[in-house]
């Protein structure tokens, strides 16, 4: 089988081309050059020599930035949480990259994410890594059922620790690379600097959830739900931001208590495994990518909504994240969170 291998210069990638050789597939390793870091390709193209297969660079700039970048700014202006990874997945590592593979006559597209895939039923499952510290399923959420179709995760059943053994084994010099856990267009993490070069944000006021004024805020694109620190603000208790309101440039503070929500409303969504849900349905969701996953009830309330309640409430539901269904080791699907009641709900 013919194989294009989404490369990065990175370990999990390389021992992802190097398991796919290995088991007689045709390689070629592929990279999207998104204009980032000039010359980001070298160590991608040194692996896939070192491998020896072709190496592809493909100019994504554009895309990626008009797709993800933009995107990600206007969320924070919006006063939302974004989740870049998962807009880069869909659009353009699964998207631009992979169809350019397919033009180039490649039966199918790998990547060095830990997940795995599976069909039944008729349809093309995304199912969690069996090293759920690695897992990576989360971000894969809005993957199409076209995608998942050509999708090929050679680390979906390793865990990390044997990834780099393997490495070693082989002798790749990045296999003790360090991972990056920073965004890619923001690798300093000062993601604020990058929304302010369209304009910069006028400060406002912090008020409580009685709408009581406390303070200046430095303006809300510096500030993300359940925050604590850099706030400035002289408080009897911790006070953590609860909700931003761009309409009247104020950030909510409350108390840790005040930061629970049983519910929230979840569009744009994706279901893999379902075309749609039916009836009310019993699954665990992740409303971050470090959360653990709570059981709760999901309905689909229109075609491109979901309503989800959770058993217990949860902390810091934060709009703009992504709302991810599990059953098991399945993902369901999952949308962009877009609301929280306006009412306090206590632990």
């Amino acid at each position: 089988m013919t194989i294009m291998v989404a490369m990065s210069g990175g370990v999990d990638s390389t021992v992802a081309a190097f398991l796919l050789q290995s088991q007689g597939h045709i390689c070629a390793g592929g990279m999207m050059d998104l204009g980032i870091t000039e010359n980001a390709h070298h160590d991608a193209e040194a692996a896939a020599e070192r491998l020896g297969i072709p190496f592809h660079l493909f100019d994504c700039a554009e895309v990626f930035k008009r797709e993800v970048v933009a995107r990600f700014a206007e969320a924070y202006r919006a006063g939302l949480t974004p989740n870049p990874c998962v807009d880069c997945n869909r659009l353009l590592k699964f998207g631009l990259l992979a169809q350019n593979a397919e033009q180039m006559g490649f039966e199918r597209f790998a990547t060095g994410h830990y997940a795995r895939t599976a069909r039944a039923g008729g349809r093309f499952l995304l199912q969690k890594a069996l090293d759920l510290t690695k897992d990576q399923s989360y971000f894969l959420y809005g993957l199409s059922q076209e995608q998942l179709s050509r999708a090929c995760f050679p680390l979906g059943e390793l865990t990390k620790t044997r990834v780099r053994e393997i490495a070693l084994e082989q002798g790749f010099p990045n296999a003790r690379k360090t991972e990056s856990q920073d965004i890619c267009f923001v690798p300093d993490g000062d993601y604020a600097a990058l929304v302010e070069e369209s304009g910069a944000f006028p400060k406002g006021r912090f008020v409580d959830t009685c709408g009581n004024d406390l303070g200046e805020h430095r303006g809300i694109v510096r500030y993300t739900v359940g925050q604590r620190r850099g706030l400035g603000i002289a408080a009897p208790r911790p006070l953590y931001v609860r909700e931003i309101r761009p309409e009247t440039n104020t950030v909510v503070l409350a108390e840790d208590g005040e930061l629970y929500e049983k519910t929230l409303t979840a569009n744009r969504i994706n279901l893999i495994a379902t075309p749609r849900l039916d009836r009310p349905e019993r699954f665990s969701v992740k409303i971050r990518c470090r959360h653990k996953e709570q059981p709760a009830t999901v309905t689909q309330t229109d075609e491109d909504t979901l309503r989800i309640e959770f058993d217990t409430p949860q902390r810091a539901i934060a709009p703009g994240q992504s709302a991810v269904l599990y059953d098991g080791e399945t993902v369901i699907g999952g949308g962009t969170i877009v609301q929280k009641p306006s009412g306090v709900s206590h632990k």
